[in-house]
């Protein structure tokens, strides 16, 4: 009797996408991700956050919201709606890779790492609506979105790789560098996030619990960490400089330099203009930003050897679009030259 096929195996029994579908597809759930947290950022600053003020439902009586509920039942109700587009595009992301040849299980792995991710984040959303907000429940449904556009990240990257066990491709002490600048960018992000419970902006009109701090002392730490931030950004630059490293991944570190510019002025244009709601917003995206170019960093430093099993014509694209050769045989000396990707 012939084996019976699961839904999935049926699936790939017809349906092989290529690998460039394969990459749009994980390069669209890094866009949902940056899209849900600024749409998340919007229902805080329009006030919007107990627009419905029950899950899973929208009130006791309705899933959707009524017409009493105004424009802020909309706007939640609209935010938890694009949790089922991001599902969609997650799930395609799982579908693509385990039905593109060969398959690729470790994309199909870092899919599901997506899926379960978003789960769990939606029920952290439906306890921040049931406890009234809570500074620390919101803090965690925001940290938790960040390490969605993470994971994302970096499936986006591993679709434009091999499956080979990855190589580096500088020196220990500069990876402990950026490893460093990767630490204190995530230290910079989750003390936004304090600064954000601790903050006027609520996310509603009513009186919310906020966290017992002094937001403008917070804020201080905030910008000290910026500064440290730039500063680690400037010396990896500098280093990877006198190692030789090709122009690649310096670009990336550039690129990493005037994000972090920029998110400094959106900082300061909103702490002296007393946080108008835009300016804020922009700032949010700015964080999204600032997280995937110091990803981009990181992963810029290591090779897997080999092109994309999928691929065709012996290029592999990396994470800036540029078709590489296969990886050429690893430099010798204490500092290796990152070969031309």
């Amino acid at each position: 009797m012939p084996k019976s096929l699961n839904l999935f195996e049926l699936l790939a029994s017809r349906w092989h996408p290529s690998a460039r579908f394969v990459r749009r597809a994980a390069l669209a759930a890094v866009v949902m991700a940056v899209v849900i947290v600024v749409t998340g950022g919007a229902v805080r600053l329009t006030q919007s956050g107990l627009g419905c003020p029950t899950w899973p439902t929208c009130t006791e009586e309705s899933l959707t919201p009524t017409h009493a509920m105004g424009i802020n039942g909309v706007i939640e109700f609209g935010n938890r709606l694009l949790t089922y587009v991001l599902c969609a595009v997650v799930g395609l992301v799982i579908l693509a890779a385990r039905c593109h040849k060969p398959w690729r299980h470790s994309l199909t792995r870092l899919g599901w790492v997506q899926f379960w991710i978003v789960m769990g984040n939606a029920v952290v959303g439906g306890i921040t609506v049931l406890t009234g907000l809570n500074p620390y429940i919101v803090s965690s449904h925001f940290l938790l979105s960040t390490a969605l556009l993470t994971v994302a990240v970096i499936t986006w990257q591993r679709t434009r790789e091999s499956d080979a066990a990855p190589r580096d491709l500088v020196s220990r002490p500069v990876r402990q560098l950026t490893s460093l600048l990767v630490l204190a960018t995530a230290a910079l992000i989750v003390i936004g996030t304090v600064v954000t419970g601790a903050g006027p902006h609520a996310g509603d009109a009513e009186k919310v619990h906020r966290i017992p701090l002094d937001w403008q002392e917070i804020t201080q730490l905030h910008v000290d960490f910026v500064y440290i931030v730039v500063g680690l950004t400037v010396a990896l630059w500098f280093t990877l400089r006198a190692v030789g490293a090709a122009a690649a991944p310096r670009r990336t570190v550039v690129e990493l330099f005037v994000v972090l510019l920029a998110q400094g002025v959106i900082g300061y244009v909103q702490y002296f203009t007393h946080l108008p709601e835009v300016v804020v917003g922009a700032h949010m995206f700015g964080s999204c930003l600032v997280w995937i170019a110091v990803l981009r960093v990181f992963l810029a430093q290591r090779e897997r050897a080999g092109t994309d099993p999928g691929a065709t014509g012996g290029t592999a694209r990396d994470l800036t679009g540029e078709t590489a050769d296969a990886a050429p045989a690893e430099p010798a000396g204490a500092d290796r030259a990152l070969a031309g990707r």
